[in-house]
């Protein structure tokens, strides 16, 4: 690699460094209303996942490409609504329900967030095996389009958190 390519990746790398720096200054919301949950908590310790907080900046990013990938369910046929997202809000209370009326994952600690008709599952679970039980579960639910497993068993090094961390304070 050339000089030229290098003085361009350093100050590519530059610019995404400081807008990030800059974004984490931007007071950030739920600017979609995206429904974020706590359905059991049981495993004390569990970190804490970050819920969907936005920028302005990245609300005026994303507006176009949630308006787009939500229409295009309605669209294509898949969805009865006018927008995949309208169904999150009544979604995710479905879920909680179901995970704690299962009965097999009461000994866990389990944050859902909805998006665009997936559900995402962050939190603490006492192996592999209940992550992925408890994952088919969910997309057993009705209106349920996909799950997204994110969660994690303590004290396995090998498997670090994979989700955001809440910032102290939030």
């Amino acid at each position: 690699m050339d000089g030229r390519w290098r003085l361009v990746l350093s100050c590519t790398t530059l610019t995404l460094l400081l807008a990030g720096a800059a974004a984490g200054a931007q007071p950030r919301t739920n600017a979609f209303d995206d429904p974020f949950v706590q359905a059991t908590s049981a495993l004390a310790g569990c970190p804490v996942p970050e819920g969907p907080l936005y920028t302005a900046e990245e609300v005026r990013a994303l507006a176009h490409i949630r308006a787009q990938h939500g229409g295009s369910c309605y669209r294509s046929g898949r969805c009865r609504l006018p927008n995949s997202y309208l169904y999150d809000a009544e979604i995710i209370p479905r879920v909680r329900q179901f995970i704690r009326e299962d009965g097999r994952f009461g000994d866990t600690s389990v944050w859902l967030l909805g998006q665009r008709r997936i559900v995402t599952l962050m939190g603490c679970v006492r192996s592999v095996q209940q992550g992925r039980a408890l994952e088919q579960a969910v997309g057993l639910v009705d209106d349920v389009a996909g799950v997204v497993n994110l969660l994690h068993v303590p004290g396995d090094a090998a498997a670090p958190v994979r989700y955001p961390l809440a910032q102290p304070g939030h």
